[in-house]
């Protein structure tokens, strides 16, 4: 979901318009996040948020209150090749909810097999697209979100830089992650998903031409960053595992981030870090491979679309593609 920039929002939130696939969300995941240690949010500008008046805390810094049964730790179901060194594969995160199949689609990409690239209609031109879209006309294995977006549905919510054209200078202060690759020296590895503090400059970041700046789930070495709040959604996420391995995952099943995190963090997945890209109907995955087609869609998002009634991915401004090596 997209955020907008000059709205008051209580933490039961009212929506403004943006109920149109095209049209952007004011409301969601990032609202949220920002709430995380309770009060009452006011979204004031894109990089600030204040609860009760002082300014917004890491939501890692607060103690995080999981849900209380600890989940049966779940198995990956099975892996298929998509492309050399890139997978895809199904897994349950049990206990199954009450809403949804529990079912976390997951692509994971080995350092060196791929190339990740972001592409972003700021500096492509044209109209949004969706995921499926994306991943057909740029030939790419998958495509998943970049993250949300602001009122306009073209401007990250975020840092966004893809080379030397930059979508969104901004670093909002409740952004803690990053997506760095295309490194600009040898002996980098090509991708890094870092835990940030966006009010110290980060010399990381000047050492990638790509980089994107988005709301944290887990920060390293894994430990879940929300706290319960009852808000659910179906989720769109960037992990990375202890192997360094890249994970683009997708759920359409709604759960609390705080659920979702101690299901993933229990999962053989092995996730280190995690930052979330999208929630909804907007969150989508679509991944291309040898017998493999899939374009998948989210739905539910607490106060948004209370229901699992949506049948299609919707148009994206920005999106995170993984295409073939050297393509």
């Amino acid at each position: 979901m997209c955020r907008s920039s000059s709205l008051r929002l209580p933490l039961v939130l009212a929506l403004v318009g943006c109920r149109q696939p095209s049209e952007a969300t004011a409301v969601g995941p990032q609202a949220a996040a920002d709430a995380e240690v309770g009060g009452r949010l006011e979204a004031r500008t894109a990089g600030e948020a204040t609860l009760d008046g002082a300014r917004a805390a890491d939501p890692a810094a607060a103690t995080v209150s999981a849900p209380s049964a600890t989940p049966v730790v779940s198995q990956v179901l099975a892996w298929r090749p998509v492309a050399g060194g890139v997978d895809y594969g199904t897994l349950r995160l049990p206990p199954t909810p009450a809403g949804g199949d529990g079912l976390l689609h997951v692509v994971r990409v080995s350092p060196g097999a791929a190339r990740l690239r972001l592409f972003a209609i700021s500096g492509a031109g044209g109209e949004a697209k969706t995921a499926r879209a994306w991943c057909d006309a740029e030939r790419q294995l998958a495509v998943i979100n970049a993250g949300m977006f602001e009122a306009d549905a073209r401007t990250h919510s975020g840092y966004l830089r893809i080379g030397a054209h930059v979508n969104n200078d901004a670093r909002p202060k409740s952004y803690k992650a990053a997506l760095l690759f295309d490194p600009r020296r040898p002996g980098l590895p090509p991708f890094q998903l870092v835990d940030v503090n966006p009010a110290v400059p980060d010399l990381r970041w000047e050492s990638y031409d790509s980089v994107s700046q988005n709301l944290r789930l887990i920060r390293g070495e894994g430990r879940g960053a929300w706290k319960e709040n009852g808000r659910r959604w179906s989720e769109a996420a960037v992990a990375q595992d202890r192997q360094g391995r890249l994970l683009l995952l997708f759920t359409r099943t709604p759960f609390s981030m705080a659920e979702l995190n101690l299901r993933l963090l229990h999962s053989p997945l092995d996730i280190v870090r995690a930052m979330h890209v999208e929630g909804g109907p907007e969150a989508s995955l679509s991944v291309r491979g040898d017998g493999i087609s899939l374009d998948l869609a989210g739905s539910f998002a607490t106060g948004f679309t209370d229901n699992d009634d949506n049948a299609g991915q919707w148009p994206l401004p920005n999106v995170l593609g993984v295409g073939p090596a050297g393509g």
